[in-house]
């Protein structure tokens, strides 16, 4: 009796999953397929709401660019619907805060279904509102939006790492809102800008800054340099440039075998650089993406031998997860150019090909110049 209750629940299971992908399928005819997860990797995912990595690529190499026109950097977080990462990108020279602010917007995007500086306008007129907003994770500044196409919302971007020069029609925001203009359609107009109120006595700010780049051991295609190089006291740090060479490199050898990857790189202290997850991947192989990136980052040296080492002494695995945070699966390899590490790229999602597409975007960036692992 248990057996065949067991097989109802089972037919029963399959049948909602099916009821579940249908409804999914009819709501995605109600929306531009260009934009969104759909096919084969809706299915996969079992979502075709969410914005897909084609948009999202494109809605931030566009912010990219008018940030550049500008001169200046941004870091770029979106989102897809359900709040996982679909596309991260920085720019040379930013710093931590400005890639930490640019997520913090896009989640305040999220969770609110409203541009982030309608929190910001909120604590203008009401400081306390901040104190509150932030108990629950919310960011009150400007820069994160919703993406919405056709009245649902698809995900949301956060911008950070530029300060504003309103009056010359700049901000985070507005390379956001000019971004999804031209990769989406005309947007909703922007909400007004409060002017923040400020004590008029203003202390004085310390100047901190190099009196010229640092050396570097590696050409300027591979790792951060000049002005860039200089704001971060370090020029042996991955570039943006050459971080998205590895992600192609990794995209392009998975899609020639016919499957899907989620690929983090980050740089040699741990912060993102460039990540993409690829249409039908699920949210939970980007986030293991990044603990590859960083487990490889820390132990200096490819995952797989965490794994292959948990294997052979299984009596240190529980020591190397609680202890060191280390994530001990196949994937995650050093970026190591030259002898010198400038960063760190994982791979996930690839069903059993993680480590293959990392060392294949590593060898397409750098060729022969990057340490691999060999066996």
């Amino acid at each position: 009796m248990t057996h065949k209750g067991s097989r109802v629940s089972i037919g029963t299971a399959v049948t909602a999953m099916a009821a579940i992908a249908a409804m999914g399928a009819a709501r995605a005819q109600h929306m531009p397929s260009e934009f969104v997860v759909s096919g084969e990797a809706a299915a996969a995912a079992l979502d075709s709401g969410g914005i897909n990595l084609d948009t999202a690529k494109a809605i931030g190499r566009v912010c990219a660019r008018l940030a550049e026109e500008r001169g200046v950097a941004v870091s770029v977080y979106v989102l897809d619907n359900d709040g996982n990462h679909v596309y991260v990108h920085r720019m040379d020279g930013q710093v931590w805060t400005n890639v930490a602010t640019a997520e913090m917007k896009a989640r305040t995007a999220h969770g609110l279904r409203a541009p982030s500086k309608s929190l910001m306008n909120q604590a203008t007129r009401n400081q306390a509102v901040e104190w509150r907003e932030m108990e629950l994770g919310l960011f009150s500044n400007a820069g994160g939006l919703p993406i919405i196409v056709d009245d649902r919302m698809i995900g949301a971007i956060g911008v950070g790492g530029s300060a504003p020069r309103l009056a010359e029609g700049w901000s985070d925001e507005i390379c956001a809102h000019e971004a999804m203009a031209e990769v989406i359609g005309p947007q909703q107009p922007l909400l007004e800008d409060l002017p923040r109120q400020r004590p008029a006595e203003q202390l004085p700010t310390a100047q901190f800054r190099a009196e010229a780049p640092p050396e570097a051991t590696l050409s300027s295609e591979f790792v951060v340099s000049g002005a860039a190089a200089a704001r971060l006291f370090d020029a042996n740090q991955i570039s943006a440039a050459a971080a998205v060479a590895v992600t192609d490199g990794c995209r392009a050898w998975i899609e020639g075998q016919g499957g899907t990857a989620s690929i983090y790189v980050i740089d040699n202290t741990g912060l993102a650089v460039h990540a993409e997850r690829m249409d039908g991947q699920h949210s939970h192989a980007m986030e293991t993406a990044l603990l590859k990136a960083e487990t490889a980052l820390r132990g200096r040296g490819p995952t797989s031998s965490r794994e292959a080492g948990a294997h052979n002494n299984p009596g240190g695995y529980p020591r190397s997860v609680t202890l060191f945070g280390f994530y001990s699966v196949a994937g995650g390899v050093p970026v190591v150019v030259d002898n010198q590490i400038i960063g760190s790229v994982g791979v996930s999602g690839t069903d059993g090909h993680d480590e293959a597409c990392a060392v294949a975007g590593l060898e397409a960036a750098f060729g022969d110049r990057a340490t691999v692992p060999v066996y």
